[in-house]
């Protein structure tokens, strides 16, 4: 029996690994062969559109406005995954009760205090990846809202190309802070059980599906 839920255990873990990286990888391929027909080209397009008006219009509050909204937002999002990932590691090493009943939902998968740890340790390392990708929104963000202000008929360097793909950078950072976000879901769920694990990435994946896609 502990060794048919050991094979449980991995074949659907993998299965739920396979599931979300082979999403991750479409999506991927899809945004750089046919970018607007997702919504990440279509925002990346925006944006780029965004940076010509405002410096060729001198909207300069406009525009910093705008960053500060985004500024906010990652520097809330980064306070909260670094406090979630801190309180995952304080109880991984005090898991009292609720290793009990996370092995009395686990159906199929393998009991043991090692791996509900393990399993821990990695949900509070993708909080940590989480973290740090706000943080650099926030980094890009703030080149961003430096660049957007100065003219390219005093800086040469500083073209509007050149701050939308510095904007572009932030948001991808932050894009994919929210994607660590979403995939806490299956790996919390993973918790009590493999078969939870797969079950909230089949409906992540489909509810990803719906907004990533335009078309």
């Amino acid at each position: 029996m502990s060794i048919q839920r050991h094979i449980m255990e991995i074949l659907l873990t993998v299965a739920t690994f396979i599931l979300l990286g082979g999403y991750h990888l479409w999506l991927i391929r899809r945004v750089r062969h046919r970018p607007m027909d997702t919504a990440i080209g279509i925002t990346n397009h925006v944006r780029e559109q965004w940076v010509h008006s405002a410096m060729a219009e001198k909207k300069d509050i406009l525009a910093v406005q705008t960053l500060r909204n985004g500024l906010m937002a990652a520097n809330f999002l980064a306070s909260t995954a670094v406090l979630i990932s801190l309180g995952i590691l304080g109880g991984a090493f005090k898991p009292g009760v609720f290793v009990d009943v996370s092995n009395a939902l686990n159906i199929v998968g393998t009991h043991g205090e090692t791996l509900w740890m393990m399993k821990l340790m990695l949900l509070a390392i993708l909080f940590f990846f989480t973290f740090f990708n706000f943080t650099l929104t926030i980094r890009y963000y703030n080149h961003a809202g430096f660049m957007i202000n100065t003219s390219d008929r005093n800086e040469p360097s500083v073209t509007p190309a050149v701050v939308a793909a510095a904007l572009n950078h932030g948001a991808l950072h932050y894009t994919l802070g929210m994607r660590g976000f979403y995939l806490s879901v299956p790996f919390s769920l993973w918790l009590f059980g493999p078969l939870w694990m797969l079950g909230g990435a089949a409906v992540l994946v489909f509810v990803l599906n719906s907004l990533d896609r335009t078309a």
